[in-house]
């Protein structure tokens, strides 16, 4: 018996090992770098809290396996945010055919109903939970555009990220923000007049 097969299998284990090594030093980092930022991501996709613990979740296991294939060729910041972004995408998804909710275009966002509680209105959680519904109620690119400015990310990152221009995105940020401050000013209108 010849011992080459079992120095190559050796050699392809010390080798497995190393990448996983390096698979679990990238997602440890990335992790480190970006965990606030993936959790405030969930929120905007999901509004159920349970429902945002195994997004999450599942983010990080994708995040984790998607690390073996990571060649660099963008930032980790960058890959991170494709990674979280497609696997909450194809959650909404999942979840609307789930639901049977179907969700709406940017210009056909209804307004959400008003509240008999106009303090709770005033409170800045309140506020920001009427922000998240209406993002929530974007359509996937929208509302992942909307997501990632709101993580401080310029219109080129963002491009990098979805593979819009930059041009495009700057756009859509404009067109999103307009039409979703004269939605939510008039929320806030309604909720005054209760």
């Amino acid at each position: 018996m010849s011992s080459k097969p079992t120095i190559q299998i050796e050699a392809g284990l010390k080798s497995a090992a190393a990448s996983c090594d390096l698979q679990t030093s990238l997602y440890d980092a990335a992790v480190e770098e970006m965990g606030s930022s993936l959790g405030r991501l969930v929120c905007g996709y999901e509004a159920d809290s349970e429902l945002r613990r195994d997004l999450l979740q599942e983010i990080h296991v994708e995040l984790w396996r998607s690390f073996a294939g990571f060649k660099g060729h963008c930032s980790i910041r960058t890959w991170v945010y494709r990674i979280a972004h497609s696997v909450a995408t194809s959650h909404v998804i999942r979840q609307r055919r789930f639901r049977m909710r179907a969700l709406v275009d940017l210009d056909s966002v209804p307004d959400l109903p008003a509240s008999d509680d106009v303090e709770r209105a005033a409170d800045r959680h309140a506020t920001l939970e009427i922000a998240l519904a209406m993002i929530r109620r974007l359509k996937p690119q929208d509302r992942q555009v909307m997501l990632l400015y709101l993580e401080d990310l310029d219109a080129a990152s963002i491009g990098e990220i979805t593979g819009m221009s930059p041009g495009n995105v700057a756009v859509r940020i404009h067109r999103i923000k307009r039409i979703l401050a004269r939605r939510f000013d008039s929320q806030i209108r309604a909720r005054g007049d209760d």
